[in-house]
């Protein structure tokens, strides 16, 4: 198993998004040990572009590997704990809001593919160790539900709506302790 695959220092966002598609590729073909997945998205996820870009990458790609993934994601992620809370509690919040928007524009293709990146998010969530990471999404539904709160700006910023709201109120209730 050897792989030429490396995070540059300062990766940008779009370079983080290609990296992650190259990522799954090799490990779909035995490419990469569980070692180096580890290390490669550990070294993805230190950065704010390289996480975000990875979150894009991963939790978009049609192929499976995303919707089972392996000890090694979860390891990596567990690495950069700050920045992989903001992004998981924030993409839940945004992908439930982005189905509402586009059952509305009746674009169900694309509402699925939401709900997929709602469903993979969910499952990180669930999945990973990060002790802040449960406190986190009570502080998005306590804004969602009262209007107040640390995520009242992201969530004013995105203008999202009473029916978006209530959607991501409904993919945070069954994280909820």
């Amino acid at each position: 198993m050897k792989s030429l695959l490396s995070v540059p220092e300062n990766i940008t966002f779009e370079e983080a998004i290609a990296l992650t598609k190259e990522i799954i590729s090799e490990v779909e073909i035995g490419q990469l040990s569980e070692t180096q997945t580890e290390s490669l998205i550990g070294d993805l996820v230190k950065s704010k572009n390289g996480a975000r870009g990875f979150f894009v990458g991963y939790l978009t790609d049609s192929r499976p590997l995303a919707d089972n993934p392996s000890l090694s994601i979860f390891k990596a992620l567990e690495s950069a704990p700050e920045i992989v809370v903001e992004l998981l509690v924030k993409n839940l919040a945004m992908c439930s809001a982005m189905v509402v928007h586009h059952q509305r524009n009746q674009d169900e293709e694309t509402a699925n593919e939401s709900k997929k990146v709602r469903s993979r998010t969910t499952k990180l969530i669930k999945s990973v160790n990060i002790p802040s990471l449960s406190g986190n999404i009570q502080e998005l539904y306590q804004t969602t539900t009262t209007g107040q709160g640390n995520y009242k700006d992201f969530l004013k910023r995105w203008g999202y709506d009473t029916e978006q709201l209530k959607a991501i109120e409904q993919a945070i209730e069954p994280l909820l302790n």
